[in-house]
């Protein structure tokens, strides 16, 4: 049954603390560009924002049980719309992942990984007895490789490795042998070199100067570059909101998005980046407490598969900035700029508040 009392306000509450201070980042990275308000990122975002909450409340409506339940009907549905941006997306910067709806611009593969999860979430939670053997796992690496290579092919490499670590904490989560799991994971990292010819030109550089970007520091290691000197410009504190050089000068690009963490380190140095990473620890700690009280195996399952992913965005988008990961384009949840990364998030917390309220069944 559902409880209202049950709704984790901790967790809304860093949720909103997030987007609080993901408006400033967005607003300090595009200031520069002297747009006005209503023709701004900001202004774009607090929009998604507003219909991010009506999709949250009805989610929150919704037994999440019912969402499961039409987990392989989302799962082809969103297959559908992977294969269609193929050949009718927008293509922006060399890449075609985006449909143009209304002058918004929505991106498929965002939505992917949480139909991803929930298909997981129902296919685990029906067939999990099959897990004692290997030829078990033979589906969910088929229903986990079809959108990965589709999304690959976008291509957008940072979307398509998410689907992995929430392929193997699903697994392990729905009762997988760790051997079994190991022995996959060995046998992915054999075969991981023929997934090189489906990446561009631009991500093979990327990943060629991850262990020195400064051999082509002008073209593909600059990002990184000038996002390490704009971290390591702000110091204990910061140099201050709108008063990051690297950012305002224009020398970072791609600031609002994939890089807005080099804002955070540059203005509020880091003190700021602490507190940032200490709210996503505390959110990601509140849903592993729900996960851990409920006693449904589908609502486990699924919200394990929300916390890897918001883990996983969160670390490595970080990790990108600061140099300690290729560069591999993927947004920092409630931070970065973006309609369909917000309302994915926003839709997995929900779902995840779904599951605390309705965590026992019989």
């Amino acid at each position: 049954m559902i409880d209202h009392k049950e709704i984790d306000w901790v967790v809304i509450f860093l949720v909103f603390a997030l987007c609080f201070i993901g408006f400033f980042c967005i607003y300090s990275a595009s200031y520069s560009k002297g747009l006005d308000f209503e023709r701004g990122f900001v202004f774009k975002q607090l929009s998604w924002l507003g219909i991010a909450l009506a999709l949250f409340i009805l989610v929150i409506l919704v037994d999440y049980q019912k969402i499961i339940d039409m987990g392989f009907v989302l799962y082809i549905l969103g297959l559908m719309f992977l294969l269609l941006v193929l050949f009718l997306g927008q293509v922006r910067l060399g890449a075609q992942r985006w449909f143009n709806i209304g002058g918004i611009a929505i991106q498929p593969s965002e939505f992917s990984k949480l139909i991803y999860i929930v298909m997981m979430a129902s296919y685990l939670g029906h067939t999990r007895a099959g897990l004692s053997k290997l030829k078990g796992f033979l589906m969910p690496m088929l229903l986990t490789g079809v959108p990965f290579v589709l999304i690959l092919l976008q291509p957008d490499l940072g979307t398509a490795l998410v689907l992995v670590p929430v392929f193997f904490m699903m697994l392990f989560a729905a009762g997988a042998r760790l051997r079994y799991l190991i022995g996959i994971g060995l046998c992915g990292v054999l075969v991981s070199p023929l997934f090189w010819h489906f990446l561009r030109g631009y991500q093979k550089k990327r990943l060629l100067v991850f262990l020195d970007p400064n051999k082509d520091p002008l073209g593909a290691g600059y990002t990184i570059i000038q996002s390490k000197i704009a971290i390591g410009s702000g110091g204990l504190f910061g140099k201050g909101w709108l008063a990051g050089t690297q950012n305002q000068l224009n020398f970072l690009p791609e600031r609002h998005t994939d890089f807005i963490f080099s804002v955070v380190g540059e203005e509020w140095g880091f003190f700021g980046a602490v507190v940032l990473i200490s709210l996503y620890f505390l959110l990601l700690k509140r849903a592993v407490m729900i996960v851990e009280k409920t006693t449904d195996i589908y609502g486990k399952l699924l919200g394990v598969g929300i916390i890897t992913m918001l883990g996983f965005q969160v670390f490595v988008n970080i990790a990108m900035t600061i140099g300690m990961m290729p560069v591999v384009g993927i947004p920092l949840p409630l931070i970065s700029y973006g309609g369909s990364s917000l309302w994915t998030t926003i839709i997995a917390v929900a779902l995840l508040l779904n599951v605390g309220m309705r965590r026992t069944r019989f």
